[in-house]
């Protein structure tokens, strides 16, 4: 009878000890479910982008902390853990983020040790003078800034280029970058980008061309590029330039008399203007200018190597963004008179 009462006794804690474990199982995996739940839903307070900047060295509490303290994450305790488990607390790449509605913790902690940060860009425009480069660059908060007040010299050593000067060297074009990229870094990538193009253009140009190295070249690509308003054209104004230069005619180009005023310049050309001798006057000069006049495209530079064959010497604008070729003076000058009434009869291009 003991015997009977001591083994129901047995079979009684059995069954309490076997509720205890599976009441404990079942809360621990209502927990655990519960975390997945949260660490993969989509976080409520996400309703439009968040920019995030880890700065270097950062902690991941303090991270998590920020993102409390902005109100994107509620449970740091949760988040905390979460990455301690996984690994990702010690994996955080520091720059900027985009935080995007419809990201879970999950996708966060993926994105901040990603290493996938904001790329910002920024763009040189064709024509452009390098002065409007730097300036652009100068202007954009995300660049770190160390090319203010640098003079032409220091920074043709800082490219490491032997040219006379540093106008024109750079390749217009949007270049994308990181917050804290170096402006140098980024004038430099447009540098070795103009170099690359400049050299496989002068390799692959057509023989007997009036030009002794491929900075001639790019002297005259930045020329077709100030005068051109059409690509279309860029190739047949190149052919009038050349057979100019191959007759011993001046180029008479407008473009590099207002580069040759500088800040004297002031919206009008006048025949003053036209009379006075600098360097870049093309008008009071045999040949090319001494150095590019702006940023030419690599249409340009690929159309200075690669001018269209014609008996064309002169051009003028028709007012609609185009050019009227003539192969004649008198021709030339009866366009002038169409197409450009107050036009100065003696200029042979506009």
């Amino acid at each position: 009878m003991e015997s009977e009462e001591t083994s129901s006794n047995i079979d009684r804690k059995r069954h309490r000890i076997a509720l205890v474990i599976g009441g404990s199982l079942l809360l621990v995996a209502s927990i655990v479910l519960l975390l997945r739940s949260v660490h993969y839903s989509a976080i409520p307070s996400i309703t439009e982008p968040q920019p995030l900047l880890i700065e270097p060295g950062s902690s991941f509490s303090s991270i998590s902390n920020h993102l409390q303290a902005r109100g994107i994450v509620e449970n740091v305790g949760l988040l905390n853990l979460i990455a301690r488990l996984s690994g990702s607390a010690s994996m955080v790449q520091a720059g900027e983020y985009q935080i995007l509605p419809g990201m879970s913790q999950s996708d966060l902690l993926a994105l901040i040790t990603s290493g996938e940060t904001v790329q910002h860009r920024i763009t040189f425009i064709e024509g452009w003078s390098l002065g409007q480069v730097l300036e652009a660059l100068a202007q954009e908060e995300t660049i770190e800034h160390s090319l203010n007040n640098v003079s032409d010299e220091q920074l043709l050593e800082i490219l490491g280029s032997d040219r006379p000067s540093s106008e024109g060297l750079v390749h217009p074009d949007t270049y994308f970058y990181s917050r804290g990229t170096k402006d140098v870094d980024i004038l430099l990538r447009a540098y070795r980008r103009q170099q690359s193009i400049l050299e496989t253009a002068w390799a692959n140009r057509l023989g007997a061309l009036p030009y002794d190295s491929s900075y001639e070249a790019l002297i005259m690509a930045s020329i077709i590029e100030k005068e051109s308003g059409v690509s279309s054209e860029k190739g047949e104004i190149a052919g009038v330039f050349v057979r100019r230069l191959e007759r011993g005619m001046r180029l008479q180009s407008d473009p590099t008399v207002i580069y040759g005023l500088g800040n004297r310049f002031e919206g009008d050309i006048t025949r003053e203007h036209l009379r006075e001798t600098t360097a870049y006057n093309t008008y009071r000069i045999d040949g090319l200018p001494p150095s590019p006049i702006a940023i030419p495209s690599e249409e340009s530079i690929i159309a200075s190597l690669n001018p269209v064959e014609g008996d064309s010497l002169y051009f003028v604008a028709t007012g609609d963004g185009g050019h009227y070729f003539s192969s004649s003076l008198e021709e030339h000058n009866a366009a002038v008179e169409r197409f450009q009434r107050s036009a100065t009869p003696e200029r042979a291009n506009d």
